[in-house]
């Protein structure tokens, strides 16, 4: 067997990072400043300000967990080798934290498109973006770039042309007032712009690596630090500037739990949407105004929409990864035949759409949202500032520490004084440890099927490969399979006459790896196995060698294989899906064309 890299590339830049981190943070301006104002009305910027600050501890806090954990730094991987129970429960946190992003982002999403009954607009999205997943999730670094770029173009116009009414803004603030214990219960309300971090953590060991530095001793800071910085400040910046510029706006009365603004009833869920009709109406016309309004909701919607994808695929990665790990039942890793868990998308799907309608309120998912990311990220920064092992420095682990404590007190605020989100919450972690239990009950009986079946011989197949050299042969030919075909016959017969070693290439692809699948071989692969085998029959003699990857990123590893063993031709058999399917997918093809070398030719057999 040819000795192969299962790692997926590490091909995501700074950019993309940011972009990843941006489409969860940036959403959180879009209805954080209208649920502060419902809070303290006209005091709500301080409220704003502390939470900002809060933001900024966070996310430098991550960045020493992005540097220290560079092959994954979200709670689940860098506590599980503290204490299994911990990285459990963190992980149901994340897991809840996921459920009510999804469920938030699309809510708001349709709330600032101005639709009817929003709440059934954004179930139906979920649905459908949960059905788009079915045929597998893309790579969204790209994506999320795309849609956060106009973003940041609108957020910054729209801080432009707050800019003239801060004087108005800083005359209309009040006070806070009520006493610390109110105003911490206002504070606690609306800590919501958090929950990006752990998804950039998560997704360091797809970082490109800082020069000088390999995969066995790994370093990214400086892609994931800099993304940190670009978003941060970014998210700091224009959510104080934004929250600040809304005390500009006269007449905003609180009203129970919305905001009502002259001619304008409800605005507290689609604040930002108000506030530029107001500013740029103000200066360039009414008619302006209201073209301001819709680009700033069109903007924000596919941002939020995207975040709900995001969210989607997430919740998909780590229910998969935790079955394998043996912390969820087995029936989490069953894959359709594009390689999505078919149990995972439904849980991913169908929760948030059935939470978003039995809730219907910002307000209320604000709630659910916050004890689920808090609690996360307080168990992630708790473990790692108390592990000495973990080279952080003084400063670093002080801060780390004292930013873990903030978290705990918020975390416990919520639930003191949250029944919702403590009822959520406790039910998200008691089903968690149920199918845990279920999960560990079925590994018990695996391993006892397996110690009596060690005790009776079986006959083993064999599985040797030993292919005769080629004299004068020519550089070899390298053919991506996934079962027995005319691909294969193409490709052995193709080298024959070619007179070139044939090396056969068979990924399994799976949604998320762990330790142990770097380490799989073909030989405990059946499908691999029967087509290998079939492979050296049919050479009959002529030199094929078998490749085996696993991977979650196919193309990715095609191209990086084919080039390591210096082929000069790849082969590929053309896809069998056509239309819908293919267009949502995406072409492998195509991927593999885009990233494989010019000195390698690439030959499609249809």
């Amino acid at each position: 067997m040819i000795a192969t890299n299962t790692r997926r590339p590490r091909n995501v830049d700074a950019p993309r990072a940011a972009a990843i981190l941006y489409g969860d943070w940036g959403t959180s301006k879009a209805y954080v400043i209208g649920l502060a104002f419902a809070v303290a009305g006209y005091a709500s910027f301080w409220l704003i300000a502390a939470m900002c600050v809060l933001t900024a501890l966070v996310g430098i806090n991550y960045m020493a967990i992005c540097k220290h954990y560079p092959d994954g730094g979200g709670v689940y991987a860098s506590v599980r080798h503290r204490s299994e129970i911990v990285s459990i429960v963190g992980a149901f946190l994340l897991i809840a934290d996921y459920i009510v992003t999804a469920a938030i982002s699309a809510l708001s999403a349709f709330q600032y498109l101005g639709v009817p009954h929003p709440e059934i607009f954004a179930a139906f999205a979920i649905a459908a973006i949960g059905g788009l997943n079915f045929f597998g999730p893309k790579h969204t670094g790209g994506l999320a770039f795309l849609v956060s770029l106009p973003t940041v173009i609108v957020v910054v116009a729209l801080g432009m042309f707050s800019v003239p009414h801060l004087h108005d803004a800083v005359r209309h603030i009040e006070p806070l007032t009520g006493g610390f214990w109110k105003n911490w219960k206002g504070f606690v309300g609306v800590v919501l712009a958090l929950s990006g971090v752990e998804a950039i953590a998560n997704a360091t060991g797809v970082m490109k690596l800082n020069p000088g530095t390999s995969d066995a001793k790994p370093n990214v800071s400086k892609t994931s630090t800099p993304a940190l910085v670009w978003v941060m400040l970014e998210v700091c910046i224009f959510t104080a500037l934004l929250g600040l510029a809304m005390h500009a706006l006269g007449g905003l009365v609180i009203n129970k739990d919305d905001v009502d603004a002259p001619g304008h009833p409800g605005v507290r869920d689609y604040m930002l949407n108000y506030m530029a009709q107001v500013f740029v109406g103000g200066s360039w016309g009414a008619h302006a105004g209201f073209i301001a309004g819709w680009m700033v909701s069109i903007v924000f919607g596919f941002l939020l929409l995207s975040a709900v994808n995001t969210a989607i695929v997430d919740l998909i990665a780590i229910s998969f990864l935790m079955s394998r790990d043996g912390e969820l039942p087995p029936s989490f890793q069953n894959l359709n035949k594009f390689g999505v868990p078919n149990i995972g998308i439904i849980v991913a799907t169908v929760i948030p759409a059935i939470l978003v309608v039995a809730v219907k309120d910002m307000a209320g998912l604000a709630d659910l949202y916050a004890v689920g990311v808090v609690g996360a990220i307080a168990t992630n920064l708790g473990a790692s500032s108390t592990d000495k092992k973990l080279g952080l420095t003084t400063w670093e682990r002080l801060l780390m520490f004292g930013t873990f404590l903030i978290m705990l007190a918020i975390e416990i605020s919520l639930f003191w004084d949250k029944p919702s989100a403590r009822v959520f919450t406790i039910t998200v972690l008691v089903i968690g440890l149920i199918l845990r239990g279920l999960a560990s009950e079925r590994s018990q009986k695996k391993k006892l099927a397996v110690n009596v079946a060690a005790a009776v011989p079986i006959q083993v197949q064999e599985t040797s490969f030993i292919a005769k050299p080629l004299e004068d042969s020519n550089p070899p030919m390298m053919c991506a399979v996934r079962g027995p075909g005319k691909t294969l016959d193409f490709a052995i017969s193709e080298a024959k006459e070619s007179r070139r070693p044939l090396y056969l290439l068979f990924v399994r692809a799976l949604p998320a790896l762990k330790e142990e699948d770097y380490k799989r071989k073909w030989q405990d692969d059946p499908e691999a196995r029967e087509i290998f085998m079939l492979a050296k029959a049919k050479a009959d003699g002529h030199p094929v060698y078998p490749c085996y990857a696993v991977s979650d990123s196919v193309a990715d590893t095609i191209v990086d294989i084919t080039a390591t063993m210096g082929a000069s031709h790849l082969i590929v058999g053309a896809t069998e899906r056509k239309g819908l399917a293919n267009l949502l997918r995406g072409s492998l093809i195509r991927d593999v064309s885009d990233n494989l070398p010019d000195d390698i030719h690439l030959l499609v057999y249809a």
